[in-house]
């Protein structure tokens, strides 16, 4: 559920919506889009009303839901052709559309092949390039990354800053990493309720605690990692920072918090 969330999205940003699961990100997002019509409140997408104006809306609206949306029988092109179409693109422009978007996906030698036989993180970064199809001024992305190997992960994260420019990015996300790289602003919601918003050196310096230092113990036949002398080890790091603290020993790993 979404309670009182009041937040403005800008153009030729991507913002990450930040949070646990259940916090609220995929209600927000399906309000914004359209599947959910919101019990009282509004929202304005390049000045209209999604209670009013929602067909307008939609023709430079992009979605990408946390499942893909492919059809296992249709070809890569066959894919882009049929969502550009939807968009209303006019068939002379398709084809362009239709070589870019396959260069940008990294699919030029696959355009003929069936999207069922393609690796899960291609079909992945293939659904989350179908959201820009057709020209979309506003994308939606809902957890784009979920599901996929490292590998594919970073080719998508690529692939989103290379549609930034122009457009207006909105994506969950529960991965703080992605959401520091992606993020030009960061959301952070709980329980439908935004807890905070801005860049992300902007959150780090209100609310960072600092920097984490995370040491791997070696395994040494001629000594138990029982045997390990934390302490020895603990006071070698805080003659270099003074105010740095053990805040986890848990198995082959230390972790530090240095201010």
């Amino acid at each position: 559920a979404v309670d009182g969330l009041t937040l403005n999205f800008y153009e030729g940003q991507i913002t990450s919506f930040l949070g646990h699961n259940g916090a609220g990100k995929t209600t927000t997002m399906s309000i914004l889009t359209g599947l959910f019509p919101p019990t009282s409140g509004t929202a304005f997408i390049l000045g209209k009303d999604i209670r009013s104006e929602l067909s307008t809306i939609r023709q430079n609206l992009g979605v990408c839901p946390q499942h893909n949306v492919l059809f296992d029988l249709l070809t890569v092109e066959e894919h882009i052709w049929f969502y550009a179409r939807l968009k209303g693109l006019p068939e002379k422009k398709v084809k362009e559309e239709m070589e870019q978007m396959a260069t940008d996906v990294g699919l030029p030698h696959k355009l003929k092949a069936r999207t069922s036989r393609l690796s899960g993180g291609m079909q992945r970064k293939l659904s989350v390039a179908l959201a820009f199809v057709g020209g979309s001024k506003v994308v939606i992305l809902d957890e784009p990354t979920a599901g996929v190997d490292p590998y594919s992960r970073r080719g998508i994260w690529e692939l989103l800053l290379k549609y930034r420019q122009g457009r207006t990015i909105i994506l969950s996300t529960h991965h703080m990493d992605e959401a520091d790289i992606l993020g030009d602003r960061i959301a952070i919601i709980s329980h439908g309720k935004l807890c905070c918003v801005g860049s992300s050196l902007f959150l780090k310096n209100q609310l960072g605690t600092g920097y984490y230092l995370t040491l791997v113990k070696k395994d040494n036949c001629l000594l138990p990692l029982f045997f390990l002398d934390v302490s020895a080890i603990s006071n070698l790091i805080t003659k270099h920072v003074p105010e740095a603290r053990l805040v986890e020993d848990i198995g082959h790993e230390l972790t530090y918090v240095l201010p």
